[in-house]
């Protein structure tokens, strides 16, 4: 096989333990390591006029290339245009969305930056697998420069109706930036519907059947390729944490009471201050359920920086601290806020602990969490998964309980459900979530996305025969 070359705003080291890198991270590896490849991306650094040619340093198969970025470039990119105008818009959030121009540019000048220094790294027949937003217009910045290998792209965010995504002043640009790609994958069926849509009412493509599209003199597929996780390793370590300290020290800590666990990066997109205000709710109107369970929240911060997300610490702060003034015992907490992150196999504990898990964002293109809670669950006496309508991993979680995240009585509903469920109805719901969860793996997912692109080129002869095939469909 050719060569694999990634890019991504992150670049996991080597030496990052898997534990601490995540799933994506460690598949991504295995698959370069696999086929021996590159991985590409920013090396964490700004640097006024920063050198043109990345880092490079090599273990075992894989060469890691670490570009510098200017610090005015860096933060137009990232804090700018691809988290203040892309990442609202695409999580529904038009109030929060921003749009300057300079930033647009600057966001622009980054991928322009990236491709001129991959560029000359490449060989014509690598194959390129950019991932998510901050990169979308690299492969026509590559394409400018003569690269005409395969390139795909994955979303690892929603994609917004057509509706939502006219609100960016710059969502034609990037629309024509996606057809340079051979291969764009996105999370659900319904992020393709979007995309397919906009394509064909505003952007006057043509649709053609297995997703693919002709959009002036290109041609590309469109596909849903949902994420999974790496469903052994944490089943291992779920398994692993019987009877472990860390487990004991938890058991003890809970005195017998059932545990409801949330685990959401502190982003507005999470929907927290919805999910706390569910559990106060269940509280007031269930009072059975007083001094009967205990819910965790772990919220590591995230762009701490940004005015919103510490506008929102703060209000998940009072919320905390609210429900627990009304509702605490002198032996019993009802909610523990926890702002820093764990490893792997310490959420596993918790996971398989919990008799809930609270999975409500308000949108979320998949929610790894949902699949690690089925995951690290006990067979014989499984939890229940709440989740959240929005969230990707609801097209799969056929077990879950499915909540509208905006309707805090009917969370509360739900969770009393929950608590009260059967064991019977229990282990169905899990081994119906389970089912997909084993099947759809990380690396299941990496494997087929190359495969997919490797092929995505073969679709048709040429755009004379797309447009013919279009027109008699």
């Amino acid at each position: 096989m050719a060569r694999l070359v990634i890019v991504s705003n992150r670049v996991a080291s080597p030496r990052e333990r898997a534990a601490k890198a995540g799933g994506l991270a460690v598949a991504l590896r295995e698959a370069l390591g696999t086929h021996g490849g590159l991985w590409f991306g920013w090396s964490g650094e700004t640097q006024v006029n920063p050198p043109d040619t990345p880092k490079v340093f090599r273990s075992g198969r894989v060469t890691y290339a670490l570009l510098t970025l200017d610090p005015d470039d860096q933060r137009a990119h990232y804090a700018g245009y691809a988290n203040g105008s892309l990442w609202p818009l695409c999580h529904y959030r038009l109030g929060a969305l921003s749009f300057r121009r300079a930033e647009w540019e600057g966001y622009r000048r980054v991928n322009e930056h990236f491709a001129r220094a991959l560029f000359p790294m490449l060989r014509p027949d690598d194959i390129v697998w950019v991932h998510d937003y901050h990169f979308i217009p690299l492969a026509a910045e590559l394409r400018k420069l003569g690269f005409g290998g395969r390139i795909g792209y994955f979303h690892h965010i929603p994609w917004p109706t057509p509706e939502v995504f006219l609100s960016l002043p710059s969502h034609a640009a990037l629309v024509n930036d996606l057809s340079h790609y051979d291969l764009v994958g996105l999370q659900t069926e319904q992020d393709v519907r979007a995309l397919l849509t906009y394509i064909s009412s505003e952007a006057r493509g043509w649709i053609a059947p297995g997703g693919v599209v002709g959009l002036r003199e290109r041609r590309f597929r469109i596909a849903a390729f949902p994420i999974g996780i790496d469903a052994d390793a944490f089943v291992t370590d779920a398994q692993a944490s019987v009877g472990s300290e860390e487990e004991q020290r938890l058991a003890a800590s809970l005195g017998g009471r059932q545990l409801a666990v949330g685990v959401d990066r502190l982003d507005y997109s999470k929907g927290l201050p919805s999910k706390l205000a569910a559990f106060g709710e269940l509280l007031n109107r269930y009072p059975e359920h007083r001094s009967k369970v205990t819910m965790m929240q772990i919220a590591p911060v995230s762009r701490g920086e940004v005015a919103e997300y510490r506008a929102l610490r703060r209000e998940l702060e009072e919320l905390a601290g609210a429900i627990n003034g009304e509702y605490a015992e002198f032996d019993w907490v009802p909610l523990r806020y926890l702002n820093r992150p764990f490893q792997r196999a310490t959420l596993a504990a918790i996971y398989r602990n919990a008799r809930l898990g609270l999975v409500t964002p308000l949108r979320d293109g998949m929610n790894l969490v949902a699949k690690e809670y089925v995951a690290a669950q006990n067979p014989d006496d499984p939890g229940v998964l709440i989740l959240s309508r929005f969230a990707g991993a609801a097209d799969e979680l056929s077990g879950a309980v499915l909540v509208n995240p905006y309707d805090v009585e009917g969370m509360a509903e739900a969770a009393h459900a929950a608590l009260s469920m059967p064991i019977e109805e229990r282990r169905e719901r899990w081994q119906a979530n389970w089912e997909k969860v084993r099947t759809n793996t990380i690396h299941r997912w990496c494997e087929t996305f190359i495969h997919e692109l490797v092929n995505a080129v073969d679709q048709f002869d040429g755009p004379s025969d797309l447009l013919g095939e279009a027109r008699r469909g």
